[in-house]
């Protein structure tokens, strides 16, 4: 399927929908250069800096955490609506442990903003260079969020990536400018 260049905030509703209920792919490259899904359920779009920003958190016990640091970018992906099953892999496996993009009989794309590919076959992609990183401070947390998030202390590193290009398939800006 052919992609296009489309707006940073025009599919943010199907996003975050999906995001809530089931979650998108976040991809980033290891040190060997292949590309590795992670299930993410938490992450916002605004502007920061005067820049549109994707804001994600990954704990320091993901593999991802590590391909992320190596290469300082990341793509998030929504799959077809249809495809629950691919979000559902990435988020019970590592990618220390298997290749997760075999298993899922994926390809990859390459980004034209970043190292990191897009995902195939899913439908919007956006790519983003951290521009900015910081860990979340305990000390600061409302209390219940710690107990309910984070029983065993183990505290994400929020990214900030600059969205440089968001890309998504024919048919799904056919289809979403319809209902729109």
């Amino acid at each position: 399927m052919a992609k296009i260049v489309v707006g940073y905030a025009d599919y943010l509703k199907s996003l975050f929908e999906r995001m809530a209920n089931g979650g998108v792919l976040l991809a980033s490259l290891d040190p060997h250069g292949k590309a590795n899904p992670m299930t993410i359920g938490w992450g916002t779009v605004g502007v920061v800096w005067g820049r549109p920003i994707f804001t994600v958190l990954v704990r320091p016990s993901r593999y991802t955490y590590a391909c992320i640091e190596h290469t300082n970018d990341f793509t998030v992906n929504l799959p077809r609506e249809d495809d629950r099953e691919s979000t559902a892999l990435s988020g019970k496996t590592s990618g220390r442990d298997r290749d997760k993009l075999a298993d899922l009989n994926w390809g990859t794309l390459p980004s034209e903003a970043i190292e990191t590919p897009v995902l195939e076959p899913c439908v919007l992609h956006y790519e983003c260079r951290v521009v900015q990183k910081t860990d979340v401070v305990p000390d600061a947390f409302f209390p219940p969020i710690i107990g309910q998030f984070y029983p065993k202390g183990d505290f994400h590193r929020v990214y900030f990536g600059e969205i440089l290009r968001v890309t998504a398939d024919e048919d799904f800006v056919k289809k979403h400018t319809r209902a729109k």
